[in-house]
């Protein structure tokens, strides 16, 4: 076998090689960009302002609380913003600052455990209005 030849397949699969490398950076780079467009399309901007009730996410759960333990902690009232999202909440006497991606709107209805009780008569064949 001649080394000259065997020389320059070896080198011709290093090309290759390389030039399939490339290409798989070239795929990642543009599969990231796809994504991050996408993720920067669905991310919903919060607006909170002072005296806004929000909850808190509590992200120091155990991994398996219970079926219906909430991950969200506490009724707090935003008493001041900052221009860079972070949030100064207010929890009866403590005061501490928060980042807003872990915050919700809480919203409560005026009526809340108002029971209304309707009256069957078994005799009475017209339903009630």
């Amino acid at each position: 076998m001649d080394l000259s030849l065997a020389g320059e397949k070896r080198l011709l699969k290093l090309n290759e090689l390389e030039e399939l490398r490339d290409d798989a950076y070239e795929s990642s780079r543009l599969y990231k960009e796809k994504t991050k467009k996408w993720h920067d399309q669905h991310i919903r901007n919060k607006s909170f302002k002072v005296g806004d009730k929000v909850l808190l996410f509590n992200s120091r759960l155990r991994w398996f609380p219970g079926k219906l333990k909430s991950k969200w902690s506490g009724l707090f009232v935003i008493s001041k913003t900052t221009p860079y999202g972070s949030f100064e909440l207010d929890s009866e006497s403590n005061k501490f600052m928060d980042n807003g991606h872990r915050l919700k709107h809480y919203f409560c209805k005026e009526e809340v455990g108002v029971i209304e009780c309707i009256m069957l008569d078994p005799l009475d064949p017209k339903p009630p209005p």
